[in-house]
């Protein structure tokens, strides 16, 4: 298998990106293709001990698309980008995946018109998996797509569905209506159409529909798909995100407070370590872009080098789990 990487995204630069490479390299044995400066890229290897690693190919690239630019620019005014060049060789067929810190906007687009959507989907969702009481859930849409219409998120419900249950191997995966209420007739028109159609589709046996859920509901694992325009999700998905972060922060200085707090604080530790790492994003990597042709993996802006290892790892395990295939067998048109 060979995963391309976009080397040049991620807010903590192309060392980050090239330690997490050769982490990756070294753990998982597929073949990596780095794209971005030749000369930035070659130096950091170099400093590795990497450079003659022969799982690590090195493509050049004049331009980098900066979080400032327009979403357009893959495939507009940086043609020569490492995000764009990437994308093209994704879709040419010169790799199995592509994985991308850089961007959401300007990944977003790239793929949806250089590698192209699985036929017969209207939008790609991006797609993270959030930890729960139970595990994790899927979430769909969590920033791609802020408006959207009722058959674009019966379609995210759909292959959120075929996600979790190919990737995640969850049989006949619960899936959920993000809302302010559990009952039918609550939310925007848009949700409340939404809410008919999936629950359409449940009789149907397409999907395991269980109606709407709230926000508070989410923790607790009541389901294992969750759906909602990109506004929302995105807005959940930053608050568990900092909820975690603070809750993590608080345990930690209530348990050195005291000579006996300390006491308390090794006995759980082990447990407050395991907690951490479900809780930690860079274990999981990034999230899949559900609905294009071949598999993209957005990785988290702030990668460090272990995030950016975990994203090449989901984009190994994505692509070998044949989702993108599954997808296009139920859904494409």
């Amino acid at each position: 298998m060979k995963i391309i990487l976009d080397m040049m995204g991620s807010d903590n630069g192309v060392r980050a990106t090239t330690e997490g490479a050769v982490m990756a390299a070294n753990e998982f044995g597929e073949d990596l293709v780095l794209v971005g400066n030749e000369n930035e890229i070659k130096a950091v290897l170099k400093e590795l001990g990497a450079e003659n690693n022969p799982k690590l190919t090195v493509v050049h690239a004049d331009e980098v698309v900066l979080m400032e630019d327009d979403a357009q620019a893959p495939v507009r005014t940086k043609k020569n980008s490492s995000m764009a060049i990437a994308l093209n060789m994704l879709a040419n067929g010169e790799g199995d995946a592509v994985v991308s810190a850089g961007s959401t906007g300007a990944f977003l687009t790239g793929a949806t018109l250089i590698v192209k959507r699985i036929r017969g989907i209207r939008r790609a969702a991006l797609t993270p998996i959030l930890p729960n009481a139970k595990g994790g859930s899927v979430l769909i849409d969590c920033g791609a797509n802020v408006e959207c219409t009722s058959e674009n998120l019966y379609q995210f419900g759909l292959m959120g569905s075929l996600y979790a249950e190919h990737y995640m191997g969850i049989e006949s995966p619960r899936v959920a209506l993000i809302n302010n209420g559990a009952e039918e007739t609550k939310g925007t028109s848009v949700y409340i159409e939404t809410h008919q159609l999936l629950k359409e589709a449940h009789k149907n046996g397409e999907i395991n529909f269980i109606g709407n859920v709230e926000g508070r509901d989410v923790p607790q694992g009541v389901c294992d798909v969750i759906v909602a325009d990109g506004f929302t999700g995105n807005i959940l998905l930053k608050t568990v995100e900092g909820v975690a972060m603070f809750f993590m922060s608080e345990f930690k200085k209530i348990l050195t407070e005291t000579p006996l707090t300390k006491v308390a604080g090794a006995i759980v530790k082990p447990g407050m370590r395991a907690l951490k790492k479900r809780m930690d994003y860079t274990e999981i990597g990034g999230a899949p872009l559900l609905g294009i042709c071949k598999p993209c993996i957005k990785a988290h802006g702030s990668s460090d080098a272990k995030a950016f290892r975990s994203a090449i790892k989901q984009a190994i395990n994505y692509a070998s789990s044949g989702t993108v295939e599954k997808i296009a067998e139920k859904l494409g048109k």
